[in-house]
Formats: C-alpha cells, sequence, structure tokens
C-alpha cells in the first residue's frame, strides 16, 4: 500500500467527493482524519466503516474550516491523536448562484470565506509540521471554475482561482522541502451540490430532472458524462504518492474535456 502509515486530513469528508477522497486514501494505507456536517450518528458510521474496510485509524474532527484558531486545533489534535499530518486535502466548499447585481454580500462572504480563506488556514495551520518532519503532501480541490468562467457564479469562480493561485505560492515556498501542493480542478461531478443545482435547474425551467442533467453535462463536458468521485479520489491518491514528488504548482484538470476548447 503505497500511503501506508501516512496520515490525512480531508475537510468536507462525510459526504460527496470528500468521502471518495478519504475512502481511496484509506484504501492505500492512510489513516483518516474526517470532517463536515451531518448527522452525528451517521458520520460516526462513517468513521467505523473506514477502520473496519481498510484497516487504519479514523477520528472525526468537527471543525469550522473558516475559523483558523478552529483549525489550528484541529490539526494539533490529528497530530496528537494519529501521530503526524502527511496529506491535507482542503476539499470543503459552497456553492451560491446569482448575477453579480443580485448577488448578496453575505453569500460573497460566506464563500469565499469557506472555499478560498478556509484553504488558506488549512495550509497555514498544517505547513509548520510538515515543515519540521520534512514532508508533505497538499492537495487543494479546486474547480475547472478555477481556470474559467461560468456566468452566476462571481464568488465561487473567484474563490476557486484564488485557490490555484494560492497552490502556486505554497508549492514555491516548500519547492526545496519535499512538500508539495497541487490544486485537483474537476468538472462537472455528480454530488450532492450539483444534483442541487441540476433540481433548482429543472424547477425554473419546467423541464425534467433528466433533462437538465443531460443539457448541463453536455454544454460544458466533451465526453457527456460526470466524473466521478471515485476518480477524483485516485488522482489525489497518485498526489499524495512517491510517485507524484515531482509535481508541484500543477492545476491538474480532470472535467471531461471542459477547459480543453
Amino acid at each position: 500500500m503505497i500511503l501506508e502509515k501516512k496520515v490525512a486530513f480531508v475537510t468536507g469528508s462525510t459526504s460527496g467527493i470528500g468521502l471518495a477522497i478519504a475512502h481511496e486514501l484509506a484504501k492505500e494505507g492512510a489513516h483518516i482524519a474526517l470532517n463536515g456536517f451531518g448527522d452525528a450518528a451517521e458520520i460516526e458510521n462513517i468513521r467505523q466503516d473506514i477502520e473496519k474496510r481498510f484497516n487504519v485509524k479514523s477520528i472525526f474532527v468537527p471543525v469550522d474550516v473558516s475559523d483558523f484558531a478552529a483549525m489550528q486545533a484541529a490539526v494539533d489534535k490529528i497530530e496528537s491523536e494519529l501521530g503526524s499530518l502527511d496529506i491535507l486535502v482542503n476539499n470543503a466548499g459552497i456553492q451560491f448562484v446569482a448575477p453579480i447585481t443580485e448577488f448578496p454580500i453575505e453569500k460573497w462572504n460566506a464563500v469565499l470565506s469557506v472555499n478560498l480563506t478556509g484553504v488558506f488556514f488549512g495550509i497555514k495551520a498544517a505547513l509548520p509540521g510538515m515543515q519540521k518532519r520534512g514532508f508533505g503532501r497538499i492537495i487543494n480541490i479546486a474547480s475547472a471554475h478555477g481556470l474559467v468562467a461560468s456566468q452566476g457564479k462571481a464568488a465561487y469562480v473567484a474563490a476557486k482561482h484564488g485557490v490555484v493561485g494560492l497552490t502556486k505560492v505554497t508549492a514555491l515556498e516548500n519547492a526545496k522541502q519535499n512538500i508539495t501542493c497541487n490544486a485537483i480542478c474537476p468538472g462537472w461531478v455528480l454530488t450532492p451540490l450539483v444534483q442541487k443545482q441540476i433540481e433548482d435547474r429543472a424547477k425554473a425551467s419546467g423541464r425534467t430532472v433528466e433533462e437538465e442533467t443531460t443539457e448541463l453535462v453536455s454544454e460544458k463536458q466533451a465526453n457527456g458524462r460526470f466524473t466521478t468521485p471515485e476518480e477524483i479520489g485516485a488522482l489525489a491518491v497518485y498526489l499524495a504518492s512517491d510517485a507524484a514528488r515531482g509535481m508541484t504548482g500543477s492545476a491538474v484538470s480532470i472535467d471531461g474535456g471542459w477547459t480543453a476548447e
């Protein structure tokens, strides 16, 4: 197992892409610190399932990524209970869609706070330990929207472009310390967040959810299908592995051809 004895902290990992990443990292032997929202009993079942299925340790860290003091405490807890923090996956994110002229200020602040500032806080909290140990893999889940734009998504696009820039700075500052930082840029991945967007589109247009699903994917992704969370997880495993030690500061697209045009 290529990540045996490594410790990974995946934010926003109680469902969707984050949970798939946690599963793929655990499959390769990494101990897992989970984070996210949801029913406490369901989260505990997820944690226990990871331990039993993959024979690794797993803890849950209920931290708000937009609170630096809380993030620092979370990293301290992970290092204390699991022994280190070797792989940080900044995945937590939220979305809000509206034209700029109608975009509520509080929604702008919320999206930037979680999607960009939260990534900075995670990196800032995790780096000292990584630098001390001489090893680290930081993987930021950006988006195709970190490279190109779409109407109605001012805050999300701004935040994800910021994540790509922050990834590059982090990579340069740590290039000689065996610490890499890369961004994964997915296109459409069928997660609860995307499913809600599809349902909202269907309500607005009067069309079926199936019709809106087909149109949504086809208008952006040349291959005409959603990327799966498991594919994102497999890419995260590669970026965390020794095989990717020469990759840093990269924004890696996995978007069905979205940004190829």
